[in-house]
């Protein structure tokens, strides 16, 4: 039996990523209830408390203490996320880190042979949620395009990145051939995170282009430039080839038999556009009039990113309660992020550089 009451969980840190959790919680506070959050200092705490209507306490002993959650968001600088993960997993508290779970690659193998045996860390990354991507991924997963052997991303940076390839590409945990290089160019910028920069003029930016080899016929291509994040001048593009197709975007072309090739549209539905009165929103994305992603938070007016937020914390919520599957296991935040840093030493020394198989990789 699926529980309907709130999901009860908690927050280390206030600033930017952790507003997306809080968000959630007050968008839909039949859904998710955040019970406190953490705070360095008592002035801070009295800000988030008055934006936010949450309690606020210095310590994740207070937390805990105070009003035990069903599970905690680390939302923290990437130093202090393996401190506030141990903290929180000596306590007996399930985990949800936002990413990278540790900053580098011995911090990352020190985090796993402290609580990697604990069972009890997810880690946030949130693009395999996103709700398009989980369209892609299950017209994979059900095999339209073959087997899936390479893709080809140029949209988030480095460990979001890596996740969703290694979704897309079911690539597990194993060694990895990274190559890379980076090149600078001019681009406008006309948008920043904090808005619309005032920029006219291009100036130097840089890009880095890397393949990754899993093994087993399977690559990738990973394309990104700086803000890419932000600037719409470089728009997303995502290529998933496979034995029998390949899904370019949101066209899908595949073989269906000896003398018949198709190509179909994912379609997103939204409502809320010229005379449609029901308000904005994303009802579903579907593939030849079948649909295979559908908004589970539909009338709460959400974003992609949004979604993916609040796709997270029910599915964190839904493993705590044992009523569903384990979202992001450490084990893989941990691979993504490896396999980050590698792309980023392959581009600043040009060599290529080869990942071994971790202790997480069986798990």
């Amino acid at each position: 039996m699926v529980s309907s009451s709130p999901l009860r969980f908690g927050i280390v840190g206030s600033g930017w990523r952790a507003q997306f959790f809080l968000r959630m919680a007050r968008l839909m506070p039949h859904r998710f209830r955040c019970v406190g959050v953490v705070t360095r200092t008592a002035e801070r705490g009295f800000v988030v408390e008055q934006t936010w209507n949450v309690p606020t306490v210095r310590t994740v002993a207070e937390l805990v203490a105070a009003d035990r959650p069903e599970f905690v968001v680390v939302s923290v600088p990437w130093p202090v996320t393996p401190e506030a993960t141990r903290e929180l997993v000596a306590l007996g508290v399930p985990v949800l880190a936002e990413t990278p779970p540790a900053p580098d690659a011995d911090g990352l193998r020190a985090l796993w042979s402290d609580v990697g045996a604990s069972g009890i860390v997810q880690v946030a990354e949130h693009s395999p949620s996103m709700p398009a991507h989980q369209a892609r991924i299950r017209a994979v997963d059900e095999g339209l395009i073959g087997t899936a052997t390479s893709v080809q991303i140029s949209s988030t940076h480095l460990y979001h990145a890596v996740g969703l390839v290694r979704r897309l590409l079911r690539a597990g945990r194993g060694e990895v051939t990274v190559r890379a290089t980076t090149t600078t160019a001019p681009l406008l910028e006309p948008i920043s995170r904090d808005g619309w920069t005032g920029e006219t003029e291009a100036r130097e930016r840089w890009s880095i282009l890397a393949t990754l080899d899993f093994g087993g016929g399977r690559s990738a291509l990973y394309d990104f430039t700086e803000n890419q994040w932000h600037n719409p001048l470089r728009t997303n593009r995502l290529v998933v080839r496979g034995s029998h197709g390949e899904l370019v975007d949101d066209t899908l072309t595949r073989w269906v038999d000896e003398r018949t090739v198709v190509t179909s549209r994912l379609e997103r539905r939204v409502t809320g556009l010229e005379q449609n009165l029901d308000g904005f929103d994303l009802e579903h994305l579907s593939l030849d009039g079948r649909v295979l992603y559908r908004n589970p938070f539909d009338g709460a007016r959400l974003a992609d990113d949004d979604i993916a937020v609040a796709t997270l914390l029910a599915s964190t919520g839904a493993w705590v309660r044992g009523e569903g599957e384990a979202p992001y296991p450490l084990a893989d935040g941990c691979q993504d992020h490896l396999l980050g840093l590698a792309i980023d030493e392959a581009a600043r020394t040009g060599e290529v550089v080869r990942t071994e198989r971790e202790a997480w990789a069986d798990a």
